[in-house]
């Protein structure tokens, strides 16, 4: 006779057995050690995990190589065209951005949320303005982003000692250039408006000792070949990471400092208003020129019509006899620098860069029974650096 197939309980207690386990009873000593014996990783799965990774950077490298290979040759591709040709493919560039279907897969959501991002901010920021100029004003300040792209890369071949008259209008600088030129020292402020890059790269070749506060592009390779481009005018370039002691170097030997000042700083920014909204903005450039004593000029390079021409403007100095006797010197300084940005944004908003988040940042609403914050600053925190980017 056949025998029986064995049931699943005869295989259980089978199992049971094999583990050191009885019936009624507790589980035996084998078990108990099992149970108590620790789980550490497998050093099998850590060496995949390690070359996983590994793996990753060398992709990403390569990636990052081959993106900055594709710029150089797209460079070269545009400097066999006018620079004024390319500025009209540019705002060409910018309008259909701005108009971006969000409906396409993949890019169109991707693409698209920066023209809605820009209306926004306008609207926050003016909302005495009727729609259709909104609408104009986002437009045409993604168009002026995207002539930007194009100018970084022509600056170089374009602007030198012999030919800058050309191209840039300095009427009315004489005392900003006195002081730039004369080494007295100085922090210069601009804003993501028109061109940042002329503005410090005209001064840097007419002479001005100018140190820029930057933070660096992720890919190194597109990082190295932009810094490539400014030094012909001998704009030497600052990372702002760990920065402190060198900025204040800088301005020790009496040169000029120049950031980009409507970043936003974050939650500990100290926050003044900007077209009536708070803004965080950083510390450090007060508090840079109250301990050295500089003045702060705040000035632009604004683009004039469609083409490679600009006006460089200064509308603001503010000299360390207009805060020495202020209640809350730092507070006063940032409002007043922060206050020019606003005048030279409103002159001509579409040259701004409304997808910038300027107020990203908002002030977090008073607790309850807590005490008031100190105006004073014992030890200078910096709380970072603005950098152009």
């Amino acid at each position: 006779m056949r025998e029986a197939a064995p049931d699943s309980s005869s295989i259980a207690a089978d199992m049971a057995l094999q583990l050191g386990v009885r019936a009624n009873q507790g589980p035996s000593e084998l078990s108990v050690r099992a149970a108590a014996r620790p789980s550490f990783p497998v050093a099998g799965a850590d060496r995949a995990s390690a070359a996983t990774i590994a793996i990753v950077k060398v992709r990403r490298r390569w990636l990052d190589y081959l993106t900055c290979l594709s710029v150089r040759m797209l460079t070269a591709v545009l400097h066999c065209f006018p620079v004024d040709a390319n500025l009209r493919t540019a705002r060409w560039l910018g309008r259909m951005w701005y108009r971006f279907p969000r409906w396409l897969p993949l890019i169109g959501p991707a693409l698209a949320r920066h023209g809605r991002r820009a209306e926004e901010h306008i609207r926050l920021a003016m909302p005495e303005l009727p729609e259709a100029e909104v609408r104009r004003i986002a437009c045409e300040s993604m168009q002026s982003l995207a002539m930007l792209a194009i100018e970084v890369l022509f600056t170089p071949r374009l602007i030198s000692l012999w030919s800058w008259r050309r191209y840039v209008s300095l009427d009315g600088l004489a005392e900003p250039l006195r002081i730039m030129l004369g080494r007295e020292g100085c922090i210069m402020l601009t804003a993501h408006y028109g061109n940042w890059e002329v503005l410090g790269f005209t001064l840097a070749t007419l002479g001005a000792d100018i140190v820029a506060v930057m933070r660096p592009l992720d890919n190194e390779y597109l990082n190295d070949f932009l810094m490539a481009q400014r030094e012909p005018s001998g704009l030497r370039l600052l990372y702002k990471k760990g920065a402190t002691r060198s900025m204040s170097d800088v301005l020790d030997d009496r040169q000029a400092l120049c950031f980009i000042a409507d970043q936003n700083a974050g939650s500990k920014g100290l926050f003044v208003p900007f077209f009536g909204r708070p803004a965080s903005t950083y510390r450090s450039i007060g508090l840079l020129a109250i301990r050295h004593r500089v003045p702060i000029i705040v000035g632009c390079a604004r683009r004039v019509g469609n083409r490679f021409r600009y006006e460089v403007v200064v509308n603001r100095i503010i000299r360390p006899a207009d805060w020495e006797h202020r209640e809350d010197e730092l507070t006063w300084i940032t409002s007043e620098f922060t206050r020019a940005i606003e005048e030279f944004v409103r002159a001509a908003p579409e040259q701004y860069l409304w997808i910038h988040r300027r107020w990203k940042s908002q002030p977090r609403p008073p607790r309850a029974n807590a005490a008031p914050a100190s105006t004073a600053e014992p030890n200078a925190e910096w709380q970072g650096t603005p950098a152009d980017g």
